[in-house]
């Protein structure tokens, strides 16, 4: 057990709640995913119309494979929808194209949250990539100094995780208000499921953000205990 960490039961607990989380988020996605939008606008479309509307008429609106696969990529300017969101005019659809949407307008207005998790982003990446194997190679040999490297990348990952959550909130916040603003959310129906989809989304920033933390507690108890 101290090979593991005391928290690693609490690490079990979250990744069992992270995969309750992703089920619970592909049915409200397929659910509402099911249901077309007053307007029959595809997610494509709805992008667009947002991107042009907000001065970022330069965004190409582009087709990715895979499910949930939506994103906005920072570097290459671009608004990337799902094969299903990109073609389908689905509640679904026109709740997520506004989300990533709204990453185009936080990109625009500089937002420092998503300006610091972009300087963050790489160099992360690469360091969670040597972090469990310096941990592991740390606790083998029993050199502190690589257990402590290795806690402060998990620690850089928790901060990294705790930025992405205003910057995902944010993002679902002006896609409601715009959904909302331009009547593109045609029922009360409607403006319940582009919500139900946003915050089923947003639970998994917080399955996220919760398993950093624990992660985080679990490798600084192993490197406290390194010391003594």
């Amino acid at each position: 057990m101290e090979f593991l960490g005391p928290y690693t039961p609490l690490i079990l607990i979250i990744f069992v709640a992270s995969m309750l989380i992703q089920g619970h988020l592909s049915r409200v996605y397929r659910t509402w995913g099911q249901i077309r939008n007053a307007h029959n606008l595809t997610g494509a479309q709805v992008a667009r119309m947002m991107l042009d509307e907000n001065g970022l008429r330069h965004i190409p609106v582009q087709m990715v494979r895979g499910q949930l696969t939506d994103h906005y990529d920072p570097l290459r300017k671009t608004v990337n929808l799902s094969e299903g969101n990109f073609n389908v005019p689905s509640v679904s659809a026109m709740a997520v194209a506004a989300h990533e949407v709204g990453h185009a307008i936080q990109d625009k207005v500089r937002m420092p949250a998503l300006v610091l998790r972009g300087r963050m982003a790489v160099p992360l990446s690469l360091g969670m990539n040597l972090a469990p194997l310096l941990l592991l190679v740390g606790i083998v040999t029993q050199v502190t100094g690589l257990i402590w490297v290795g806690a402060a990348l998990f620690g850089a990952a928790l901060l990294f995780h705790l930025v992405t959550l205003p910057v995902e909130f944010d993002a679902s916040r002006r896609a409601l208000i715009y959904l909302n603003r331009r009547g593109l959310n045609g029922s009360a129906e409607e403006q319940h499921g582009a919500r139900a989809v946003l915050n089923a989304a947003a639970l998994t920033y917080v399955a996220g953000f919760a398993m950093a933390m624990a992660q985080f507690l679990n490798v600084l108890a192993l490197a406290r205990h390194s010391d003594d």
